[in-house]
């Protein structure tokens, strides 16, 4: 059976990576690309909505302008050549999917598209308008704008973060690889891991942090970031290699993360943010009352990290040091570190106003 088939899978994103669609000097891999498109189109004629995450612009640019290491030596070079490849990309996707009947949109989007709640509802509306009408969306990071510190950086988890934003029930990452190993697949003992239940430590510890074709910018480590993301928004994620024909529809290995029961959307949506703009550290006891889904009270907290304003996003930091949650500020870090360790009945003398109830209400909270 192939990887998500329609019946079970309404809508799909699928991830082609860099290393897939452009050959090393530069050109596109077209016959590769046509039977892409032929598995999209039999899969749209079945009644599912397909929509594709491609990386390729700066290589496609770089070629084409000339560039060294591919366009990635500066990210000035990055910049001109995402947008000179960009237009080469779209054109291409056009073509090949045209031949199959099918209709292509481009979505360009950033990291704040995603982050920024009302934004990010903007973007899922005409991604969930563009497969309703059966178009097939080719979705892209905005390489051209983006800079270091505003960009997902992979679209890796810009896939699953898509994902997310379409309702969609799975994810495929086609790469140069067929799956997580518990070590790097280069070693000759190194074992296949078909299916993971749940991400921990151990499995996060497998990833290997290199990109084999040195063409991309992702490796196992954001493809595991991914499928967390995609898991916590309830769809399941595949990691699954290109390097064969017809690849979404082939009988071959792959390794799928296996989503956790589906949150509610906003919830989703704060489990999958990136950019948190500050850290509360909170203790023992406090760790154990955001288990059972309340919200987190200043008695709880040990101390405040990060400037950060009231509705910012904000990582719930436990005693160990490893993240519990995240979620928005009912106070701006200033006041959140006066209250810090404070009993609620001396939080309005601290303050000089009426206190809030949390630091984070559970309404605005998601456990990681």
């Amino acid at each position: 059976m192939p990887l998500f088939p329609p019946a079970a899978c309404p809508r799909l994103i699928v991830k082609i990576g860099s290393a897939l669609l452009v050959d090393p000097d530069g050109g596109v891999r077209r016959e590769w690309l046509a039977g892409i498109a032929a598995d999209i189109a039999e899969r749209a004629r079945a009644g599912q909505q397909v929509a594709v995450v491609s990386s390729g612009a700066i290589a496609l640019g770089a070629r084409r302008l000339k560039l060294a290491k591919g366009g990635r030596a500066s990210l000035d070079d990055a910049q001109a050549a995402a947008a000179v490849g960009q237009i080469a990309l779209s054109q291409v996707w056009a073509e090949t999917l045209g031949a199959e009947g099918l209709t292509a949109a481009q979505m360009l989007v950033t990291l704040d598209d995603l982050e920024d709640r009302r934004r990010y509802l903007n973007a899922a509306a005409t991604l969930d308008r563009l497969l309703s009408l059966g178009v097939v969306p080719i979705l892209n990071e905005n390489d051209s704008v983006a800079t270091e510190e505003i960009r997902f950086g992979d679209n890796d988890r810009l896939a699953a973060r898509l994902a997310q934003a379409a309702g969609a029930g799975g994810v495929v990452l086609l790469s140069d690889v067929d799956g997580l190993y518990d070590r790097n697949p280069a070693l000759p003992d190194a074992q296949h891991i078909a299916r993971v239940e749940r991400i921990d430590g151990v499995i996060e510890g497998m990833a290997d942090k290199g990109s084999a074709s040195g063409m991309g910018s992702g490796g196992m480590v954001s493809k595991i970031a991914a499928a967390r993301i995609a898991n916590a928004a309830g769809a399941h994620l595949a990691i699954a290699s290109g390097r064969i024909e017809r690849p979404l529809s082939a009988q071959a290995r792959h390794t799928l993360f296996v989503a956790e029961r589906s949150a509610p959307a906003r919830k989703a949506w704060l489990a999958g943010g990136l950019t948190a703009k500050g850290n509360i550290h909170v203790d023992a006891g406090a760790a154990k009352a955001l288990a059972k889904g309340n919200s987190l009270l200043a008695a709880g907290a040990t101390r405040i990290e990060g400037n950060f304003a009231r509705g910012d996003l904000i990582v719930i930091v436990g005693p160990d040091g490893a993240p519990l949650a995240r979620g928005l500020a009912e106070y701006p870090s200033d006041d959140a570190g006066r209250i810090t360790g404070k009993r609620s009945e001396a939080h309005a003398e601290i303050l000089g106003y009426a206190p809030r109830t949390a630091l984070v209400h559970r309404s605005h909270m998601a456990l990681l």
